[in-house]
């Protein structure tokens, strides 16, 4: 096997141990979990949103929710901003792309839900711009970030995974959402 292709398991592995380490990044988890379930059961929904690859770890991770995880169910509500490209491409041409994802969730959140946030830098304006969005909302808001929580670290509660390197970060973005999918759907169902 390549020495390169060991290195980035390696690199991997060292990221996922500083993150099992960090007991106020697994304390915020908990308290994800906690909020997702209680928004859940009072007929709220789970709301995420992210930039490239994180647009699609956000879809991942809703339709995890939407569908199945670990067992058979029915399904949760829960929803990916940004999946209408007619609203994209309306509210980015009238308004601005920084505004793409907190248009969609102010015509649709309610203090019920939940809304999770994924940017590795922290600093995506179209992320930023939907957590305040939240936050003037009273929507729970979070948002798993990188090493620094950028801009938003200021603005919610910031799961920031301990690597500046955007690879690690996703990879532990996907924990994470794994780890809240199982767990929600684990206590929503079986108690």
């Amino acid at each position: 096997m390549s020495p390169d292709i060991q290195d980035e398991i390696k690199a991997s592995i060292a990221v996922k141990e500083a993150t099992l380490k960090d007991e106020h990044l697994l304390s915020q988890l908990s308290d994800l979990i906690d909020a997702c379930l209680s928004s859940l059961q009072q007929g709220g929904k789970i709301i995420f949103c992210g930039n490239g690859g994180s647009f699609a770890d956000a879809q991942h991770l809703s339709a995890e929710f939407t569908s199945r995880f670990l067992f058979d169910r029915a399904p949760l509500p829960s929803l990916a901003l940004g999946t209408n490209n007619s609203a994209i491409s309306a509210i980015g041409n009238d308004y601005g792309y920084e505004f793409v994802f907190s248009r969609e969730l102010q015509s649709i959140a309610s203090e019920k839900d939940v809304f999770v946030g994924i940017s590795t830098s922290g600093n995506s304006p179209n992320v930023i711009a939907a957590v305040e969005v939240a936050t003037q909302m009273n929507v729970t808001t979070y948002v798993l970030t990188g090493q620094t929580g950028g801009k938003l670290k200021a603005l919610c509660n910031c799961l920031c995974i301990p690597s500046p390197d955007t690879a690690r970060i996703q990879e532990c973005h996907i924990l994470l959402g794994h780890i809240l999918c199982g767990q929600v759907e684990k206590r929503y169902f079986k108690g």
